[in-house]
Order: C-alpha cells, then structure tokens, then sequence
C-alpha cells in the first residue's frame, strides 16, 4: 500500500479540508513549511517524507469552473506525479488536461454513467480512476447514478473502471478513521484486481496498517503529514 499526500487547492493556495466544507477551508499549516504555496508544499513534504506522488484536488474546478492548472504545470516541471481531480464533467473536459496526469474523474461532478463510459473507453482504463464520493455515508450523485455507494462502485466497474477511490468528505481532516472500511472490505473481495484507493481521516501509523489489511493499494493523506502524526519512518513502511 502507498501513502499518497493530498494537495487540496482553492484560490492557488494549499487549504486544509475539513469535513468537506469548503467555505470554511483556510491555507495549511504545516510543520514542514510556513508557505501554502503549492510548489513550496510539494517540495517539503518531499524533502521530509521522501514522497514524490500527489494526489491533487482542484477546487477551484470542482466549484467555479476555474483551474489551477499552472500550479499543475509547475508541480509537474518538478518532477512530481500527479493524481488529478480537476472537475471533469465531460470528455472534452478530461482532453483538455496534460496527458502527464492520471485523471480523477469525481462522482460529484461527472454528468452521468454514460459519460464515465466515455471516459474510460477514450482516456483508457489505465489513466483513469473514479472518485466515489461521498459525505456521511451518502453518495453525491446525479439522479442518473444508483441511490448506494456499492451499486454505484458495482456499476463503475461494469463500465470498465479498473481504478477506484473511495472518498467520504465528512472524514476528511476530522482525525476520525475513513468510515468506509466495510465498503472498502467488500469490493476487494468482489473485485480482487481493481486498484483500490481511499481516503479520509488517517490519524496515524496504526490507521495506516489497519487499511493495508483491508487489502488498499493507496491511501490518501494530508492532516497527519503536516501535523506530524505521522513520522518519516512511519511513511517510509508504505512505499
């Protein structure tokens, strides 16, 4: 399982999400650096954890429709890998994107199943993970998706997505566990060679086993990085 740190970016700054409401999010603070500039934190938490893949969340995109895709740009010049949710709606969106990028395509923003179809049959499986998003349990979906979140991932799947994050934003920076374990639990039964990602209130290194046994391939992280909860040595477990 790999630790993936998350850059959220709102107004060209690194915020700290907090259970996913976004009209409260202030710029980082951080242990590793006094900047909220998102080079600047890239770099730091590279210099102290070794990490050089980021998952990023333009928010900016996701809400307004406006990208931070020069902060891309310069993470990329950089040298970093990027997973990128950058609220794609539609295919022409997703081809508008460097093609450096893996491409988050977000349950909150995709137009419909049909779409996402698109998606993956254009962009390729290989490139292309779907955000089960979620708050409190409840997917934010259009009517055009599955009212539960495993009907939802059963049907992703059926679409040809091979990679799969599941993200409930109720859990994130609330140092509460990611709340999706049984879900979790279940689709790496179902589906033993989807690549499985999630995300959501890691609070330290004993979150960090408990999710490799769930059979994760990645998980996401940001609060117990700049907090520190978790250490270098912690990290460097989950390479």
């Amino acid at each position: 399982m790999r630790v993936l740190p998350v850059l959220d970016l709102l107004s060209g700054q690194v915020v700290r999400g907090v259970a996913g409401q976004r009209e409260t999010y202030r710029p980082i603070v951080s242990r590793w650096t006094t900047s909220a500039e998102p080079l600047a934190v890239a770099q730091a938490l590279r210099d102290a954890y070794g990490l050089t893949c980021f998952y990023v969340a333009d928010l900016d995109a996701i809400l307004r429709r406006q990208s931070n895709i020069a902060a891309v740009g310069s993470l990329l010049a950089d040298g970093f890998s990027l997973y990128v949710d950058a609220g794609i709606r539609t295919l022409d969106d997703a081809l508008q994107l460097p093609l450096q990028l893996e491409l988050v395509i977000g349950l909150e923003t995709i137009v419909g199943p049909d779409e996402l179809q698109r998606l993956s049959e254009s962009v390729g499986s290989n490139r292309l993970i779907f955000s089960l998003d979620l708050k409190a349990g409840v997917p934010l979906a259009r009517e055009a998706w599955p009212s539960s979140p495993r009907a939802i991932a059963d049907l992703a799947v059926a679409l040809g997505v091979r990679r799969l994050l599941i993200l409930d934003l109720a859990k994130v920076g609330v140092g509460e566990g990611l709340g999706t374990d049984d879900l979790c639990r279940d689709l790496r039964r179902a589906s033993p060679n989807l690549e499985l990602l999630a995300g959501g209130g890691v609070r330290g290194a004993d979150d960090l086993t408990h999710l490799e046994s769930l059979g994760l391939d990645a998980v996401l992280v940001a609060s117990a990085l700049h907090d520190g909860r978790l250490t270098p040595e912690d990290v460097a477990r989950f390479r």
